[in-house]
C-alpha cells in the first residue's frame, strides 16, 4: 500500500503534462493579445489633432514613423508587419490604426481590398473604417492602435 500512495506523486501522467503545456501556451497567447491592446485604444485623424504640429517630433514620447499620408490609399490601407499595425484611410484625409493580429487565432492579416482587411488563415474580414468584423470566423474586431498624423507623416504613438 505504501507504493500506491507514492505513485500519484512520483511522476505526472502524459495527460497532465500535455494539459500544463497547453495552459502555458494559452497564457502566453492571451498575454500577447492583452498587451497589444494595452492603453492604445484611440485613433487619430488628420483633420484633428491631438498632436500639435511639429512638436510631436520633439515630445518626450517618441513614436515609430510608419509612412507618409500619400502612402495610404483612400478606401484601403497598408500593413506594417514589423510594427504590428495596419493603417487605413477609409475616407479622404481620415486615417485609422488597428492591430495587424487577427482576433480569431492570432494570425497576421495579409491584405486589404474592397474596404476590408483580410486574414489569410481562416478568411476573417475586418472593416477599414472601424476594424469591426465583416466576415467571420473572428467574432471580435481588430483592436485600435494609436497613430498620430502630423502634416504628411503618420507615426505609431
Amino acid at each position: 500500500m505504501s507504493s500506491e500512495s507514492l505513485h500519484p506523486l512520483s511522476a505526472p501522467t502524459r495527460r497532465t503534462v500535455v494539459a500544463a503545456a497547453g495552459a502555458t501556451g494559452l497564457t502566453v497567447a492571451l498575454t500577447a493579445c492583452g498587451s497589444q491592446e494595452g492603453s492604445s485604444t484611440s485613433t487619430s485623424t488628420s483633420s484633428g489633432s491631438s498632436s500639435s504640429g511639429s512638436s510631436s517630433d520633439s515630445s518626450s514620447s517618441t513614436g515609430t514613423a510608419l509612412a507618409k499620408t500619400s502612402d495610404i490609399p483612400e478606401g484601403g490601407g497598408k500593413i506594417f508587419a514589423d510594427a504590428g499595425v495596419v493603417v487605413t484611410q477609409p475616407t479622404a484625409g481620415t486615417y485609422k490604426g488597428f492591430s495587424s493580429k487577427c482576433t480569431h487565432r492570432g494570425c497576421a492579416v495579409s491584405s486589404i481590398a474592397d474596404g476590408v482587411i483580410v486574414c489569410p488563415c481562416h478568411e476573417s474580414h475586418f472593416s477599414v473604417t472601424d476594424g469591426s468584423v465583416k466576415k467571420g470566423p473572428a467574432t471580435e474586431g481588430l483592436p485600435a492602435a494609436k497613430i498620430t498624423v502630423s502634416g504628411d507623416s503618420i507615426t505609431l504613438a
